[in-house]
């Protein structure tokens, strides 16, 4: 059996997707199906069981899961939302909750892969580098950064990192994410505006070296971060802390750009003025170095951003019927 975490969700329910193409079923799916749109994430996946996070971290501590019969746990499961307020919430769900899956893990020899994030590296002006010995002088924007960061931390210091892998996944887009609300990729929540209106909207630059749109990200196609993270689960050999990013950012006028290109329609960008609470914790741009990823032995060629953006507009958001109604 295969445990995911967070398997209704995004990058879970494609991990999901991604072992039933190889003829795994048997997998516990440790998530809610408390949104329309999570549920219709599960439909098509086959899986052993659904239990809800509580309940499964309940079993887990008191010894209900057999290790012989675990290959391993894949934890997705954490609460994404960058402009999270609640530290005590972000503790429980975020920090506490992966600690206590990485323990049982290491306690019984069981394959851990977890998620961490780029968001661990803050304004980036301390480099992208994943190597454990640069940890300490990381200092993320926002407490959900911070608390994949304390992750990360505390495994390399009690010793975990030999014998878990923890992924920092860049920026993600791609079908399955519509649950998501206001964390849903941009290419998402613009889509909808994009066909009605003819416009995207992105926020200005509020720094003199950087123009409007010219902020940029290590965007990442879900498939992808699912091919990544299937190739640590099947290495045990591999472990440690490892970017999951393409290593190039991109512009989001990039990715407004391929957007039109996409829904064949006339560049139209707005520039808007960005929420003084986003403003004060904005990311101007972040890239992967992946340098270890590439000496892990990983030689999968990520896809070009025009490319990724094609096949989720064309394939996915087009024919969503539902899209931009939540």
């Amino acid at each position: 059996m295969i445990i995911v975490t967070g398997g209704a969700g995004f990058i879970g329910s494609a991990l999901i997707w991604a072992l039933n193409q190889r003829g795994q079923t048997d997998i516990l799916v440790v998530d809610a199906a408390d949104h329309e749109r999570k549920s219709r994430n599960l439909a098509p996946l086959k899986y052993r069981a659904l239990i809800a996070k509580d309940e499964f971290r309940k079993k887990l501590s008191a010894g209900a899961y057999d290790p012989a019969g675990v290959q391993g746990i894949i934890h997705e499961g954490a609460c994404s939302s960058t402009t999270e307020t609640d530290w005590k919430y972000l503790e429980e769900n975020n920090v506490r909750y992966t600690q206590g899956i990485i323990s049982w893990c290491v306690r019984h020899g069981v394959r851990c892969v977890y998620a961490s994030s780029g968001a661990v590296y803050g304004d980036g002006n301390r480099g992208f580098g994943d190597d454990p010995d640069v940890f300490d002088r990381l200092e993320p924007l926002n407490l959900y950064g911070r608390s994949k960061l304390l992750v990360d931390c505390w495994a390399r210091d009690a010793g975990h990192l030999e014998r878990v892998a923890g992924l920092r996944y860049f920026n993600v887009f791609g079908p399955n994410e519509y649950h998501k609300g206001a964390m849903q990729s941009v290419i998402a929540k613009a889509y909808p505006k994009l066909q009605r209106e003819g416009v995207i909207e992105l926020f200005k630059s509020y720094r003199s070296d950087v123009p409007d749109g010219e902020q940029r990200r290590d965007f990442i196609y879900v498939n992808d971060v699912v091919e990544a993270t299937l190739y640590f689960f099947d290495h045990p050999n591999l472990n440690g802390i490892y970017n999951v990013g393409t290593g190039v950012s991109r512009t989001w006028n990039d990715v407004a750009t391929a957007m039109f290109a996409a829904a064949k329609k006339s560049k139209n960008i707005r520039y808007i003025e960005m929420p003084a609470d986003v403003r004060a914790h904005y990311q101007y741009r972040t890239e992967a170095d992946i340098a270890k990823l590439r000496a892990a032995g990983y030689t999968h060629v990520f896809r070009r951003l025009e490319d990724s953006i094609h096949e989720y507009v064309t394939q996915y958001l087009a024919r969503d019927r539902h899209l931009g109604e939540e």
